[in-house]
């Protein structure tokens, strides 16, 4: 009986399995992050007891109730952002300036987020002041 040797093997990898996979890998990510929820969680802001020395460059004080004081006066969040882009046009050095956020303790982090935005927008940096633990 002739029977025929294979000699010859193949280099051949199908793809099709992979990209099959790959698919199912992206539709599982997908609708799983999407189920995340992002406000899970109630955290209260953290005391702290190191301390960062920065440049007293400008104060923002927010209340409770949601008043904002630039530097000791009150005025709306709109006015804040006045005074603080005329600060950084009159700053000699506009790459140390510092806007010190201090917030009355329960303050709605909604009114934290809108300081540090007009920071963020304005390209300056922003430090959130704690009390030290007791």
């Amino acid at each position: 009986m002739a029977l025929k040797k294979r000699t010859k093997v193949s280099a051949e990898f199908s793809m099709s399995s992979l990209t099959d996979i790959i698919f199912l890998l992206l539709i599982f990510f997908m609708l799983t992050s999407t189920l995340v929820s992002q406000n899970a969680l109630n955290l209260k802001l953290p005391s702290s007891s190191s301390k960062t020395v920065a440049p007293p460059s400008m104060a923002i004080s927010i209340e409770k109730e949601g008043r904002f004081y630039y530097n000791g006066k009150r005025m709306s969040l709109g006015d804040v952002e006045k005074n603080v882009r005329g600060a950084i046009r009159a700053a000699d050095n506009k790459q140390n300036l510092t806007a010190t956020i201090f917030a009355e303790v329960n303050t709605p982090v909604q009114y934290v987020v809108q300081v540090m935005d007009l920071a963020n927008r304005l390209k300056l940096q922003a430090i959130l002041a704690t009390e030290p633990p007791k």
